[in-house]
């Protein structure tokens, strides 16, 4: 089977710190793949560079079997083919933490911004499957609003629903939940449990090891830029080898 997404020792720094020293990761159609660990670790990083957002200075990106060409080396590496980056993006939507909707657009025009622009929909075609994914997400009554109308939850349900648009082969999120107080945490796990048991692909920024315990099919905990420990969820959450995820987790819980 090929990998939807593999990422093979991904290297970052900013100047002189090092933030990625070498990391794979594998995720597989119908995966759902958490990445945790502390502030700092790597983990937003590593899925930013999955999407080019951020350039490795050193490791492959793989999507679908097709490796990102770069050209340059180190600081100067970057992708050598913009198109092929534009169909990684198109195929690989990236949820945000801070919802990054369009504060001057509706939450429906947010949603079909991309699909008409990028994709060449026609808009009412666009509206059509638009309305059906904010149903899905359980705001379908809000395509009429703006976003600064909407309650944090519901931003980034819109959000999500603006990545689904894309009709995406997986879909990366960054911290989906932690800009959002519990109950309206809540609501977002919900849709993002849907997605899992529909077989979306995934790769999850988390705090949340429920999340990753309930929604994962594959844990990985980073510290410090490598990745210390990773397996079955339930497994490693319960059974923690090491010393540094035994501690990251007596933090997470008390």
């Amino acid at each position: 089977m090929t990998p939807v997404l593999e990422l093979r020792d991904i290297h970052k720094a900013y100047g002189d710190l090092e933030v990625l020293k070498g990391v794979d990761l594998i995720a597989n159609k119908g995966d759902v793949v958490a990445l945790i660990g502390s502030s700092g670790s790597g983990k937003s990083t590593l899925i930013r560079c999955a999407n080019l957002l951020e350039q490795p200075q050193g490791g492959d990106v793989i999507f679908c079997g097709e490796p990102i060409q770069f050209k340059g080396q180190g600081h100067h590496r970057a992708p050598a083919d913009a198109d092929q980056v534009r169909q990684l993006r198109t195929q690989l939507s990236m949820v945000f933490q801070q919802f990054n909707l369009w504060s001057h657009l509706t939450i429906m025009e947010n949603v079909i911004e991309a699909p008409v622009t990028v994709l060449k929909q026609p808009k009412d075609q666009a509206i059509q499957l638009g309305q059906a994914l904010l149903d899905k997400v359980g705001i379908g009554d809000k395509g009429d609003r703006y976003p600064a109308e909407l309650s944090g939850g519901q931003q980034q349900r819109a959000a999500i629903a603006r990545g689904l648009a894309m009709q995406p082969t997986a879909m990366l999120f960054d911290e989906p939940t932690s800009a959002l107080d519990p109950e309206l945490e809540a609501e977002v796990v919900k849709v993002i449990q849907t997605l899992a048991a529909e077989g979306t692909t995934m790769v999850i920024v988390t705090h949340d090891m429920k999340l990753a315990r309930d929604v994962a099919n594959h844990l990985i905990f980073l510290h410090q830029g490598r990745i210390e420990e990773q397996g079955d969820p339930s497994q490693v959450l319960d059974h923690p080898k090491s010393e540094r995820l035994q501690q990251f987790l007596s933090a997470t819980q008390g």
